[in-house]
C-alpha cells in the first residue's frame, strides 16, 4: 500500500490500523498512523469515564473525520488537543 492509502486505512477501524502497521507504508504515512492510534486511545479510555464521555466522544468523532480529510488530502496537519499525542517515533 502506498502512502494515501495506509494513512486513510489507519483512521478506519482498529483492525484498519493493525493492518496499516503491519502491512501499509508504515514510514511514509506515519503520522496518520500516530493520529489514527491517539484517536482510538483517547476515545477507548474517554469511554470509561461516566462524566465526560460524551464529550470525549464528540471530540473523538470531530477528530477522526478531520483526520481522515487529511489523509485524503495528503496533508500532514494536526487535529486539535489529540494530535499532541506522540506514541509512535
Amino acid at each position: 500500500m502506498d502512502k494515501k492509502m495506509t494513512g486513510i486505512i489507519a483512521y478506519i477501524t482498529w483492525i484498519g490500523l493493525i493492518v496499516a502497521l503491519v502491512a501499509g507504508d508504515k514510514e511514509g504515512a506515519k503520522f496518520h498512523i500516530n493520529q489514527a492510534l491517539a484517536i482510538w486511545l483517547v476515545g477507548s479510555v474517554g469511554a470509561f469515564i461516566p462524566i465526560v464521555n460524551i464529550v470525549v466522544a464528540l471530540l473523538c468523532l470531530v477528530c477522526w473525520i478531520m483526520g481522515l480529510i487529511y489523509a485524503i488530502k495528503e496533508e500532514e496537519k494536526e487535529v486539535p488537543l489529540i494530535g499532541k499525542i506522540k506514541l509512535l517515533k
